[in-house]
């Protein structure tokens, strides 16, 4: 139970800092919501893998250091976190918000770079944080926290900066009950992050291939 409530925790403050940080048009919003994640994996590595994210929960069960019985009570967890963290900026600022693609932006555009920085986070935390050869670092909160940073900055604009089925899904359905928004961006948040999750995983089987034979 104690991993599952660190993923509500973890993404609530992902998505709240988010929420929050957009709405006001924060030109650092990037930095920000970079910054939450990188000190909520500090706060729930150790307890449950600090995933906060369902494609980054695929990724680490194909890699083998998740079990399977795992992965559908994590999703729950995450969704749950970030439904609570959009009902709460709701609450406090009387809006809703919600991850959508940047005007005249082409669909392959956006769903290539919704999957491109998943993998690149992906890979990231499979690297930093599941592989033998880094483990007792105490760098990777760090380089999760950035390449989050990192993505948001480089493709905000042009994909709403999502990577994470959580980060679509909670805002876009509150946004959808409580705002004017719809459902129907809900699956390029779906799909491009699952799909970098899952080629994230076979690139770090094939960047490790040579370790594992030695």
């Amino acid at each position: 139970m104690s991993r599952y409530l660190t993923e509500v925790i973890g993404t609530f403050f992902v998505v709240f800092t988010i929420g929050l940080t957009v709405l006001d048009g924060t030109a650092l919003a990037p930095l920000a919501i970079g910054s939450a994640l990188m000190v909520m994996v500090y706060m729930g590595g150790h307890i449950s893998g600090a995933h906060y994210n369902p494609a980054v929960s695929i990724a680490i069960l194909i890699r083998g250091k998740m079990e399977a019985r795992d992965l559908v009570p994590y999703v729950i967890a995450q969704l749950t976190g970030a439904v609570l963290a959009s009902l709460a900026v709701y609450v406090i600022t009387g809006s809703t918000f919600a991850p959508a693609p940047g005007a005249d932006v082409g669909l392959v555009a956006v769903l290539l770079a919704e999957a491109l920085f998943t993998f690149a986070l992906s890979i990231v935390v499979l690297n930093v944080a599941t592989s033998d050869a880094t483990a007792g670092n105490s760098y990777y909160g760090l380089a999760i926290g950035f390449t989050v940073m990192v993505g948001a900055f480089a493709v905000g604009g042009v994909s709403g900066g999502a990577f994470n089925p959580a980060i679509g899904t909670g805002p876009i359905l509150v946004d959808t009950l409580l705002g004017d928004g719809s459902m129907s961006n809900l699956w390029i948040y779906l799909v491009g992050p699952v799909l970098g999750g899952v080629a994230a995983a076979a690139v770090f089987d094939l960047q490790n291939s040579d370790a594992e034979e030695a």
